[in-house]
């Protein structure tokens, strides 16, 4: 499995903002999400007032990218598309070099409900864990409108990444959660690219971070159709099981670094 390498150029530094969320970024993938973005940006407003809120434009051929900066939102743009793993790199790189504390994160197609975010985020907060991920199963079945294979994909993930953490593991591929510092950095410096959340936590785990889930609730998208069809999600629970048993073997140096405990930056970063 490859791992995107993002390289960013320091960023500027902005105003302080006086807020409770002061040390917080959210960031929001997006390709070619024109037609919800700007909505999707405006709603987790409300729920975060103060929070920054970083749109990474993952090389979108639309008006995502003017969309997202109407509607009040940092942007970054990828000259051409690099995927999910690439893109939330992106977004932790962005969120380490400019001392954020806190980083929770959404998809940009309006399935995630922002209200759960604050519930996400005070779990990292309070020190129980240094990830919290919301898992659609927690409620039960989990949503009704994911197909069969699919479903069956998800499954086999929680079930592995389960056996390999010794923790149990629910919804694996949750693009919903909220991290301290510490994985941050990890995340920052080596990021999975198919489906990089399942990955991801065997990352963490090796690392000796701590991972929990809270039972959040998933929208239908506002617009567009999910990229991933059913036999395609056949072929990436294969091809990303092998990837995390592969991981898991190797245990490769930078997983096992030790993570600094940081202190909350003295550098607050906020909008203009």
């Amino acid at each position: 499995m490859g791992y995107a390498q993002v390289e960013l150029r320091p960023f500027e530094p902005v105003y302080i903002l006086p807020s409770e969320y002061r040390s917080v970024l959210l960031i929001i993938p997006a390709y070619n999400e024109a037609e919800c973005i700007a909505s999707v940006v405006r709603e987790a407003r409300r729920t975060l007032a103060g929070a920054d809120i970083l749109v990474i434009n993952d090389g979108s051929l639309d008006e995502t990218a003017d969309r997202a900066s109407e509607a009040g939102a940092f942007v970054l743009s990828h000259p051409f598309n690099l995927g999910i793993g690439g893109t939330v790199q992106t977004g932790f790189k962005f969120a380490l070099q400019r001392g954020y504390d806190y980083v929770v994160r959404m998809d940009g197609d309006g399935q995630h409900d922002p209200a759960y975010l604050d519930a996400l985020l005070n779990i990292v907060r309070s020190g129980q864990a240094d990830v919290a991920v919301g898992s659609r199963f927690l409620w039960g079945a989990g949503p009704k409108h994911l197909p069969p294979l699919r479903r069956l994909g998800i499954g086999l993930f929680a079930k592995e990444v389960s056996w390999l953490t010794h923790h149990p593991a629910t919804d694996t591929t949750s693009g919903m959660a909220a991290l301290n510092r510490r994985a941050i950095t990890l995340l920052a410096g080596c990021m999975p690219q198919d489906y990089p959340e399942v990955e991801s936590r065997i990352l963490l785990h090796c690392a000796g971070l701590r991972v929990q889930e809270a039972p959040v609730r998933m929208r239908e998208r506002l617009t567009g159709v999910s990229s991933i069809d059913s036999w395609r999600s056949l072929y990436y629970a294969v091809k990303v099981t092998v990837a995390v048993l592969l991981t898991a073997i190797k245990r490769r140096p930078v997983y096992r670094m030790e993570l600094p405990n940081v202190r909350p930056s003295a550098l607050r970063r906020a909008h203009p």
